[in-house]
């Protein structure tokens, strides 16, 4: 049991990849690591921060102010389905960049979990995490939103288009999708390629996917750290990153669609 624990607390690293010594391709990896995540997630996360200092310096507490994470972009509906088809074909390119250049150095997707040889038990595995991380979660929000710590969070203001479920599912995979890979897989895979720990990564990790959070406030962003230490660890210690995108589209599909359908049906959701 002790053993057990510990290896969890203190996962073991994998022989592959390999430490990168030298200094220019270690420059490299660096430079890289900072072009990626200024253009993808870590841009995100400095919005993020932005957006909260402005939500804290307005006169009205957190909670009476809301936040909209699938919004309308155009009046005319067939421009405004256009918008959302290009946000989700963003997202699929940051996973996309990623993977590439792992592959560039040698690091195939397989090698990051993204093969199709354990595809039930991914999908076990990824449901039962759905329902380890959607019930506490939705908890923890209840509580900062009642603190004053969290603004009101709206899954979903699109109107009620005849696309507005297919695009809010493909918005949940698309995001799925873009923060795994590149929060878990690529992210923790550059950082051992530069010789940090795993505890150390995982940290970095966790911190960056509860930066991008910060907008929804306090508790968003405390929930997702703690997701991204659960995410990040199963990553090291099984090296599957499938369950990890389907739990997080499954997460996303239950909070966009539901509230899509069942606002103004039930008098508790904003």
């Amino acid at each position: 049991m002790r053993n057990g624990v510990r290896a969890w607390l203190v996962p073991r690293r994998p022989d592959h990849p390999e430490i990168v010594s030298d200094p220019r391709e270690r420059r490299a990896l660096v430079l890289e690591l900072v072009l990626v995540f200024s253009m993808t997630l870590g841009l995100a996360g400095l919005r993020s921060l932005l957006s909260l200092l402005d939500a804290l310096l307005r006169p009205e507490p957190l909670s009476k102010q809301a936040v909209a994470l699938n919004a309308s972009r155009a009046a005319q509906q067939l421009i405004d389905l256009a918008f959302q088809l290009a946000g989700v074909l963003q997202l699929l390119a940051w996973g996309g960049l990623a993977i590439y250049l792992l592959w560039r150095t040698g690091v195939l997707a397989r090698m990051i979990g993204l093969d199709r040889t354990r595809i039930w038990r991914d999908v076990g595995l990824g449901v039962g995490l759905a329902a380890l991380i959607g019930i506490p979660g939705l908890g923890l929000y209840l509580v900062a939103q009642a603190f004053d710590l969290n603004l009101t969070v709206q899954p979903s203001t699109l109107g009620d288009h005849w696309w507005r479920v297919p695009s809010l599912v493909l918005s949940a995979a698309g995001n799925a999708w873009a923060e795994e890979v590149l929060v878990v897989g690529y992210l923790l895979t550059r950082l051992r390629q530069l010789g940090w720990g795993e505890n150390a990564g995982l940290a970095v990790s966790a911190l960056l996917r509860g930066s991008y959070h910060l907008y929804q406030g306090f508790g968003g962003f405390v929930g997702n750290v703690i997701m991204g230490v659960i995410f990040g660890r199963l990553w090291q210690r099984t090296n599957r990153l499938w369950p990890l995108v389907l739990a997080h589209t499954l997460l996303d599909v239950v909070a966009f669609v539901g509230y899509a359908l069942l606002k103004g049906r039930v008098g508790w959701l904003p």
